[in-house]
């Protein structure tokens, strides 16, 4: 098949496209057709085989020296961030009380002042009279103080002596029974050692 197209057409004609017929000679006629040819047999079609990789650029000399210091700081870096998240939850409660307490001392009950300054002076006398022991400087002021304040607040220091009255016990009951089975097993071991 043949298509013609050209200028030895007149006018508008030249535009349409002819199709000649063509007579083939003898041995044309006698050579075997070619196959169809498929799409993806023709170049334009195909997928150039992949031949490219990707290679990693060489790290320059600033590279160099950031990755070295970054493997450096690292164990430093961690331990920072393990410390902050132990930490962040206690200053989390510090600041939480800070700020309660800021608010309870900005409007205070009534009385409040001369309450707390009758404790303090207790306590500040307790370490007057504490003079020569660390054990009487630690007993003196604690205990007048927990007295002058069980005098201002006595439910608030009835609650607390209960409470540390029930642990208290609880710590002799567990202390006597530790004990107890301390000593059953030192006259079981003296009973086997004279056997």
């Amino acid at each position: 098949m043949l298509k013609v197209t050209g200028s030895t057409m007149p006018g508008a004609l030249r535009f349409l496209p002819v199709v000649v017929f063509a007579d083939a000679d003898e041995a044309e006629k006698e050579a075997p057709s070619p196959a169809p040819l498929n799409r993806d047999d023709l170049s334009l079609y195909a997928t150039p085989p992949q031949t490219s990789r990707y290679a990693e650029p060489e790290a320059g000399q600033l590279e160099e020296s950031v990755a070295t210091i970054r493997k450096l700081v690292e164990p430093y870096a961690a331990w920072c961030q393990d410390t902050y998240g132990r930490i962040k939850p206690t200053v989390q409660r510090v600041v939480r009380f800070g700020s309660d307490t800021y608010a309870y001392l900005k409007d205070p009950p009534k009385d409040f002042y001369p309450r707390a300054g009758v404790i303090g002076f207790t306590g500040v006398l307790g370490l007057l009279l504490a003079r020569g022991s660390r054990v009487k400087r630690l007993v003196y002021p604690a205990g007048l103080m927990t007295v002058s304040a069980s005098l201002y607040y006595p439910e608030k220091a009835a609650n607390v002596a209960k409470s540390t009255g029930d642990s208290v016990y609880d710590w002799a009951v567990q202390s006597y029974a530790a004990v107890e089975k301390i000593e059953k097993n030192y006259e079981k071991k003296e009973q086997s050692a004279s056997i």
